[in-house]
C-alpha cells in the first residue's frame, strides 16, 4: 500500500508539473499574440479640434477616452500639409521628396514598401476603408490590402460612390462617416484566424463641411470672430496679404459658405463663423464613429490586444494670419492630433502625455515595432515606443517641412522650413535657383506660439537665423533632398480652382 501511495504521489506530481507547463506555454503564447491594428485617419483635422486638446466648445468624449487610456501626443506634426503627400508619409515613413507623392494627383508607388504591406506579408489580414486620395481618378484596390474600399477624389458627405474590393463603383446612400463606420464594423466582426489591420479613412472634417442633421446646429450659440492675427500682417510676407481675397483667404468663398466674394465687411464674419461651426459639426460624427469601433473591439474581446491609433493627415488654418485651408508651415496647418491606445505601450491606468516633437513619419515604424514585424528600410521616421516609455535619448530636436507650389491651387508658394523645439524658420524658394521672391519668416515659438512676431529682420537674431539655415541645409542633404527639386513659383493668383479638384 505504501509503494502504491508513493507511485500515486509521484504520478500526481508529474501531472501537476505537466499541467503547469501546459498552462505556462498557453499563457506565453497568449503573451506573444500579435496585436491587431486599427488606425482612424481623419482629413484636415487641426490639433485643437478635440476636447482633450482644450477646445472650449467642441466635445469629443470617445476620442478623449482613448487619450485617457493611452498616449496623447501634444506636439505631433505633418511634414507636408497636403492630403496625398502626408498620407504617403504615414504609410511609408518617408518625406515627400523621397516617396515621390508630392502633390494630390500622384499615386502611391506600387513598389514602395508600406507598413500595411509588411503586416500583410507577416500574416495579417489587412483592410482599407474610406478616403484614400492618392490617385484622383483611381478607386481600384491598392497593394498591401486584402480588402479595399474607396472612391474617386474627395468623396461626398452624402451618397458617395464606393468601389468595394474592385467590384466597380456603386452609390451607397447615407452620411459618409456613418457609412464607412458600418463597413468597418462589418469587416472587423467577420470570423478570422489571423490578426487584423484596418485603416479607416474619414472624409471629415475636409471641406466642403456638411454636418449630419443632428449636429447641424450644435454650435449655433457660439460666436466665432476672425482671429486677431488676421489683421496683423505688417511683418508677414506679401503673399499672405495677397491670399486674403482668394480661395484660401478669409475674405474669399470659404468653401461655399460665402456666396458673394470677396467680402471684407465686418458683417461677413458670419459666413466665417458658419464655416467653423460646420467644420466642428463633422467632427462630432467622427467622435461617434470612434465610440462605435471602441465598443466593437470591446465586444470582440480584442480591445486590449489592438493598437488603436487616432490621427489626421494634416492641419488647417481657420483664419490665422487671414488664411483658410492648409499647405503653409504655420502651426495650425501642420500641428495635428495623435492618440494611441495600446496596453502594450502603456497600461490603460497609466496614460502618458508626450511633449516631444513626433511626426507623421513615425507612424509606420512604430506600428511595425509594436507588432514585432520587420522594420522598413531607409526611412526617415523612428519608432516612438521608447519615447513613450520614458527614454528620450537621441530623440529629434529638429525636422524640416516641404511643400511644392501647385498650379491647380496657386495661393501658396514653394515652402521649405525647419522647426526645432523652440524655433521655426520658413523660406519660400522660387524654384529656379534665383533668390527668394518672398520675405522669409522667423519665430521664437517657445515664447510666441501664435507666430505673431516675425523676427526675420531683427539683427539680434542673425546668429540664430544662420544656425537654422545651416540646420535646414543639413537636414535636406541628410534625407536625400539635395539638390532640392521643386516647380517654379508662378505667383499668387486669384482665380478659383477647377470644380473637379476642389
Amino acid at each position: 500500500m505504501k509503494v502504491l501511495a508513493n507511485v500515486t504521489l509521484k504520478v500526481g506530481i508529474v501531472v501537476a508539473v505537466l499541467f503547469c507547463l501546459i498552462s505556462w506555454t498557453r499563457d506565453a503564447k497568449q503573451e506573444r499574440k500579435q496585436p491587431n491594428v486599427v488606425v482612424i485617419l481623419t482629413d484636415d483635422q487641426r490639433w485643437d479640434a478635440l476636447g482633450v486638446a482644450g477646445n472650449p466648445y467642441l466635445k469629443t468624449p470617445h476620442i478623449d477616452k482613448l487619450a485617457a487610456e493611452g498616449v496623447y501626443f501634444k506636439n505631433y506634426f505633418c511634414t507636408t500639409s497636403l492630403c496625398s503627400p502626408s498620407r504617403a508619409s504615414i504609410l511609408s515613413g518617408k518625406y515627400a521628396h523621397a516617396h515621390g507623392v508630392v502633390n494630390n494627383f500622384t499615386e502611391y508607388p506600387t513598389n514602395l514598401p508600406s507598413f500595411p504591406a509588411v503586416l500583410q506579408k507577416e500574416g495579417y489580414e489587412t483592410a482599407y476603408i474610406g478616403k484614400w486620395h492618392m490617385g484622383e481618378e483611381n478607386d481600384n484596390p491598392r497593394p498591401g490590402f486584402d480588402y479595399f474600399v474607396t472612391h474617386k477624389g474627395q468623396g461626398k458627405y452624402w451618397d458617395t460612390e464606393f468601389n468595394i474590393n474592385g467590384q466597380g463603383s456603386k452609390e451607397i446612400k447615407g452620411y459618409y462617416t456613418n457609412v464607412v463606420t458600418k463597413m468597418a464594423n462589418e469587416w472587423l466582426t467577420k470570423k478570422r484566424s489571423k490578426p487584423f489591420m484596418l485603416i479607416l479613412g474619414h472624409k471629415a472634417p475636409h471641406s466642403f463641411y456638411i454636418p449630419e442633421p443632428k449636429y447641424a446646429k450644435a454650435f449655433a450659440g457660439v460666436r466665432i470672430p476672425y482671429p486677431q492675427s488676421a489683421f496683423e500682417l505688417e511683418d508677414k510676407p506679401k503673399w499672405i496679404q495677397q491670399r486674403l481675397n482668394t480661395w484660401h483667404g478669409i475674405y474669399g468663398p470659404l468653401f461655399d459658405w460665402r456666396k458673394k466674394f470677396p467680402d471684407s465687411s465686418p458683417e461677413a464674419v458670419k459666413d466665417f463663423e458658419n464655416m467653423v461651426h460646420a467644420y466642428w459639426g463633422t467632427i462630432l460624427s467622427v467622435d461617434d464613429s470612434v465610440g462605435e469601433l471602441y465598443r466593437t473591439l470591446q465586444e470582440m474581446g480584442e480591445l486590449d490586444n489592438t493598437v488603436f491609433v487616432f490621427t489626421s493627415d494634416n492641419g488647417l488654418l481657420n483664419g490665422e494670419h487671414g488664411m483658410v485651408d492648409k499647405r503653409t508651415m504655420h502651426d495650425p496647418s501642420i500641428h495635428i492630433p495623435l492618440i494611441v491606445r495600446f496596453p502594450g505601450l502603456t497600461p490603460i491606468t497609466k496614460p502618458v502625455v508626450v511633449d516631444k516633437q513626433v511626426l507623421t513619419l513615425d507612424i509606420a515604424p512604430t506600428i511595425l515595432d509594436l507588432c514585432g514585424a520587420p522594420a522598413l528600410k531607409d526611412i526617415h521616421g523612428q519608432s516612438f515606443r521608447r519615447l513613450v516609455q520614458g527614454d528620450d535619448r537621441g530623440w529629434r530636436k529638429a525636422w524640416f517641412y516641404e511643400y511644392n507650389y501647385e498650379k491647380q491651387f496657386p495661393y501658396t508658394p514653394n515652402v521649405r522650413g525647419i522647426r526645432t523645439d523652440e524655433w521655426k524658420y520658413i523660406h519660400y524658394p522660387t524654384g529656379d535657383g534665383t533668390p527668394d521672391q518672398h520675405m522669409a519668416e522667423l519665430y521664437h515659438i517657445a515664447a510666441d506660439p501664435g507666430e505673431d512676431h516675425n523676427l526675420i529682420s531683427d539683427p539680434k537674431y542673425a546668429g540664430k537665423l544662420k544656425e537654422l539655415k545651416a540646420e535646414l541645409a543639413r537636414q535636406l542633404k541628410m534625407t536625400g533632398a539635395h539638390p532640392d527639386r521643386m516647380p517654379l513659383d508662378e505667383g499668387i493668383k486669384s482665380e478659383l480652382p477647377e470644380q473637379s479638384v476642389r
